[in-house]
Parts: structure tokens; sequence; C-alpha cells
């Protein structure tokens, strides 16, 4: 029961009206349920950051709003963290959702942490939790790297982390169309390219020498 929803409704000023309602209903009959009205869209970092900033709770639970959480994913996290209170990141199983939620496929079963593969391509991706505090220390999204912003995101955590936890469960429901890169990877190619920047900047922090290359 220890759980909350928050959203933030990044539609351009009139367009977002009935998600407001649906949202002001889940409110009124929940009030874990809560949620802020942007007015616009402020890019996937904004809208993000948004949420973030309502966030009471000491767990930070990333999803995206078409994307589904099995029943079980919040009881697997809070078990996680109750078997190690030290780790402040954890990070789960996921596979895909067809467009109509009616089939689940290719399963993406992971490794335990592994940061030569995480500077390779972000495979942790979802389902993604950061303690609240790690967040507040390094900050949120940055919009200049909207694309691969989950990936520049991931990468200042790590480095900060205390312990990293890896859930061998599928808790993440990942839903396909033809312009997501659930689909299509090459469907956003400036996420490549911020992709290299994410990589490149956490090189640097880290005070290693290395060329960042596309393969």
């Amino acid at each position: 029961s220890n759980w909350e929803v928050c959203v933030a409704n990044g539609s351009p000023a009139g367009e977002g009206k009935i998600v407001n309602r649906v949202l002001a209903q889940y409110a009124k009959e929940d009030p874990r349920f809560r949620f802020v009205d942007l007015g616009e869209n402020r890019g996937i970092s904004g809208n993000t950051n948004s949420a973030l900033e309502m966030a009471k709770g000491d767990f930070i639970v990333l999803a995206d709003h078409d994307d589904t959480l099995p029943e079980h994913a919040l009881y697997e996290v809070a078990s996680a963290i109750n078997k190690n209170p030290d780790c402040d990141v954890i990070y789960s199983d996921e596979d895909k959702l067809d467009m109509d939620g009616g089939a689940l496929f290719d399963p993406h079963f992971k490794p335990d942490f592994n940061l030569d593969l995480l500077r390779s391509n972000n495979y942790i991706c979802h389902l993604l939790v950061v303690k609240k505090t790690l967040v507040q220390e390094v900050g949120g999204q940055k919009k200049e790297f909207d694309g691969a912003q989950d990936h520049e995101f991931l990468f200042r955590c790590v480095e900060k982390a205390k312990g990293i936890e890896h859930i061998p469960k599928v808790l993440y429901h990942w839903r396909v169309h033809k312009a997501s890169t659930a689909d299509n990877p090459l469907s956003k190619k400036y996420a490549y390219d911020a992709g290299k920047r994410a990589v490149t900047e956490h090189i640097r922090r880290c005070g290693e020498e290395a060329e960042v290359t596309d393969t």
C-alpha cells in the first residue's frame, strides 16, 4: 500500500483536458494518485523532472506513460530493498508488450551490474528504481541529452551509487509501436548522437581516456 503515482501531463495547452479529467477522477478516488498539468510539452526530460519533483517517497520508480507493470512489480522492489537496505539503484528484467496489450514477447534477461556493458548500451533501461536522495544528489534528467536521457541519468546514478541490485525477474512490459525504439531502434537517430555524448561525458567524469564511436 506504500506507493504513489506521480504524473506530469505535458500535453500542449488545451490538448490535455481528457487526460486531466481521468487523472482527477483517480486522484479523487485514491490520494496516492497525484498529477500536475504542465500546460505545455517541456520535452521528455522536462516532463520527467516535473514528476520527480512531486515524489514524496524514498525511492523513485521510472515508468513511461504507455508501458505497464505486472501486479507484483512493487512487491519485488520492496523485497529487494528490505534485503539490501544500502542499495540505491535497482533494476529488473523486462519484456515487450504489443500495441493492444494482449501479447508479451522478446524477454530481456539481464546480467548483474556490468559497467562495461552499460558503456556500450543502456541494457538496464526498465524497470529502474533510484533512491530519492541519490536523485537529489545527481540532479534530474538533462534536456540536452533527450533521446538518451535515461542512459545519461543512469551513468550519473551508478557513478555515485553505494549499491546496485539486479532483480532477475521481468517487472516491466515495454509497449511496442512503430515510432518507438522498442520496435525500431533507428526510429530516433538523434538518440544515438545523444548516447555518444552521454558515454563521452561519463568517461570524462571517471577520469579515463577513450574514444567513443558508433558501431
